[in-house]
C-alpha cells in the first residue's frame, strides 16, 4: 500500500460530496466493509486453521498469523483508499515497522485506527473486549493471532507479558474509545502506563492526525465520510519506562504521572501544525 511521507500543512481538504455524487462513495465504502468481513470469515475457516496446523513452535505460528493479519489489513486500507474514504500517509514509519516488544500507544480519532496501525506492523497484538472472546466465531481467530482478552487485572498483566516476551508489540489506545468530536483527545486512562511499568516495557507513541471529522464515535460505521479523511501517521520517540521506574514513589503514583505526561504530549503535539518536508 503506497504511503506519502506526510500530509503537507498546506494541503486543503477534499470537497464534500453531496446528492447523487455521494452515492458511489457510500456504496464503495459499505462494500469495503462487507468484502473485508466476508474475507476475514473465509480466512478464519481456511487459511488460519492451516497455519495453526503447520508444524512449528507456538510462537512462530502466532508470528505467522500476525503477518497474515497485517497483510489483510493492508488490503483493507488500500480498498478504503481506492474508495476515497481515507488516505494514509506516514512519517518515520521505519521506527514502527522495526519495533519489537514495545507498547505502542496512539490517539483514537477514527473507527479504522487499529486497522491502519496493524497494517503497518508485522508483529502487533492488542487487547480485545471480553465479549468478543465469548463469540464462538471470533474466539479461535483471536487466540491464533495472539490477542489478549480484557479481563481481571492480574490475568491481563500476565497475558501482556507473555505477548511482549514474544517480541510482539502491544497496541493500546489510552483514550479507551474514539475521541469525542470537539476534543483534542479524551482523558487518558492509566492502563497503558500501568502495563508499561509493571511489565518493564518502553512506550512508542504514535500520533494520528486527520484533517476532517469522519468515522467518529458519534457516527455509525455505515455513515461513510463525504470527504476523504487524510490521516497522517507520525511515529514519536520511544519513552523508556525506566525514566519513571527510577522515580521515588509507589507504582500507582508513577503510573499517574506517566499518564499525565502522555496525555500532555498528545495535546501539545496535536495543537502544532503539520510540518511540511
Amino acid at each position: 500500500m503506497p504511503h506519502a511521507d506526510a500530509i503537507e500543512s498546506t494541503k486543503t481538504p477534499t470537497p464534500k460530496l453531496s446528492g447523487v455524487r455521494y452515492i458511489p462513495r457510500w456504496l464503495a465504502g459499505v462494500g469495503c466493509y462487507i468484502t473485508f468481513g466476508l474475507g476475514g470469515l473465509l480466512c478464519s475457516l481456511t487459511i488460519l486453521p492451516l497455519l495453526q496446523l503447520w508444524p512449528t513452535k507456538p510462537e512462530l505460528r502466532v508470528a505467522r498469523v500476525q503477518r497474515l493479519v497485517s497483510w489483510m489489513f493492508r488490503i483493507f486500507v488500500a480498498m478504503l483508499s481506492f474508495a476515497g474514504v481515507i488516505a494514509v500517509s506516514t512519517k518515520n514509519i521505519e521506527a514502527l515497522q522495526h519495533a519489537k516488544r514495545k507498547i505502542v500507544i496512539a490517539n483514537h480519532p477514527t473507527l479504522v485506527d487499529v486497522v491502519v496501525l496493524i497494517s503497518l506492523m508485522p508483529n502487533a497484538g492488542c487487547i480485545v473486549k471480553q465479549g468478543l472472546w465469548r463469540n464462538p466465531f471470533f474466539r479461535g481467530v483471536l487466540a491464533s493471532v495472539g490477542y489478549i482478552p480484557n479481563r481481571e487485572v492480574n490475568w491481563l498483566l500476565h497475558d501482556c507479558l507473555q505477548v511482549l516476551n514474544r517480541d510482539t508489540n502491544l497496541i493500546i489506545f489510552p483514550e479507551g474509545t474514539r475521541t469525542l468530536t470537539g476534543n483534542i483527545v479524551n482523558s487518558f486512562a492509566r492502563g497503558a502506563a500501568n502495563i508499561a511499568l509493571r511489565t518493564q516495557t518502553d512506550i512508542l507513541p504514535v500520533v494520528l492526525r486527520t484533517d476532517v471529522a469522519g468515522l467518529t464515535k458519534q457516527q455509525p460505521w455505515y455513515q461513510i465520510p463525504r470527504q476523504t479523511i487524510n490521516m497522517s501517521v507520525e511515529i514519536g520517540t520511544s519513552i523508556p519506562y525506566l525514566r519513571y521506574d527510577a522515580q521515588q514513589g509507589n507504582e500507582a503514583k508513577m503510573a499517574r504521572q506517566l499518564t499525565r505526561d502522555l496525555q500532555q504530549f498528545y495535546i501539545d503535539t496535536l495543537k502544532q501544525p503539520i510540518k511540511s518536508n
